[in-house]
C-alpha cells in the first residue's frame, strides 16, 4: 500500500497534496460534509471511496483535464450535434443525473464509489448553488448527463452516464462550448480514460495542475442554477 497516510479529525486541515502517495491518497477520515468537499476541491483534492469503506481524499498525478478551447468534436459527434439528435438542459433534475451516474453500469473508473453520504452532500451543494448537472434529452427521455463542482473558472467533472450512443459526448462537449465564452480555463477529469480523450483531455503533473487551479480560484464563481 505504500506510505501511511494520515487519518483527518474533525476540524484537521487537509495535508498538503503535494505529500500524497504515488497513487495519488492524501488522507483518509470518517466525515464527509459539503464544507470539506469545497474546501477540498479549492487544494485540488476530491472524495473517492466505496461503500463501508473510509471517506478516502486524493489528489493524483497526474491529472487529467480539459481545456475547453482545446476540446476535440469529431466529424461523427459534428453531425450528432447538427442533427438534434438530442437536447441539453442544465441544473433542472440534478438527482436523476446523479442517481444515473450511480446505477448504470460502465466500464472503467465509475460506479459503486457514489454512496448515499456522496449523494447527500453533492445534493446540498447544488442547493448551495455550487454542484451543476448537465441533462441530456432524447425524445423526453434522459438519456445522458454528468455532474461536478464549478469553483472560480474551474469545473470539477464528478461522472457522467451515457444509456444511449454518444450522449455522454453531447452532454461533455455542450458544457464546454457554453463554458468557453464565460471564461472557464478548464475542466477537471480527475482521472484519464480514453473516452475522456478523445474529447480532447490530456494528463498534466500535478504541481502545474494545482499551479492553474489557484490562477482559476481567483475569478469569481458563477453560482446558483445554470441557465444558457
Amino acid at each position: 500500500m505504500g506510505l501511511k497516510v494520515p487519518f483527518l479529525k474533525p476540524g484537521e486541515p487537509f495535508p498538503n497534496p503535494l505529500n500524497a502517495r504515488r497513487d495519488g491518497l492524501l488522507a483518509v477520515g470518517n466525515i464527509l460534509s459539503p464544507e470539506m468537499v469545497l474546501e477540498a476541491y479549492q487544494q485540488g483534492i476530491f472524495p473517492w471511496f466505496n461503500e463501508g469503506e473510509p471517506v478516502m481524499w486524493w489528489s493524483p498525478d497526474p491529472r487529467c483535464v480539459i481545456y475547453p478551447e482545446q476540446l476535440k468534436v469529431s466529424k461523427s459527434m459534428q453531425k450528432v450535434m447538427k442533427d438534434g439528435v438530442f437536447s441539453v438542459s442544465f441544473d433542472t433534475c440534478f438527482l436523476d443525473v446523479i442517481n444515473h451516474c450511480r446505477f448504470i453500469p460502465r466500464n472503467g473508473q465509475f460506479g459503486t464509489w457514489i454512496t448515499d453520504e456522496i449523494v447527500g452532500t453533492y445534493h446540498e451543494l447544488h442547493k448551495m448553488g455550487y454542484a451543476h448537472s448537465v441533462e441530456v434529452w432524447q425524445g423526453g427521455t434522459l438519456v445522458g448527463g454528468l455532474y461536478g463542482i464549478s469553483l472560480g473558472s474551474i469545473f470539477m467533472g464528478e461522472s457522467m452516464f451515457s444509456k444511449e450512443s454518444n450522449a455522454s459526448k453531447f452532454a461533455l462537449i455542450s458544457l464546454a462550448q457554453r463554458l468557453m465564452p464565460l471564461g472557464f480555463t478548464m475542466i477537471d477529469c480527475q482521472l484519464h480514460n480514453s473516452h475522456l480523450e478523445s474529447l480532447g483531455a490530456v494528463e498534466i503533473p500535478r504541481p502545474q495542475f494545482l499551479e492553474e487551479l489557484s490562477t482559476g480560484l481567483d475569478s469569481p464563481t458563477w453560482m446558483g442554477t445554470w441557465e444558457f
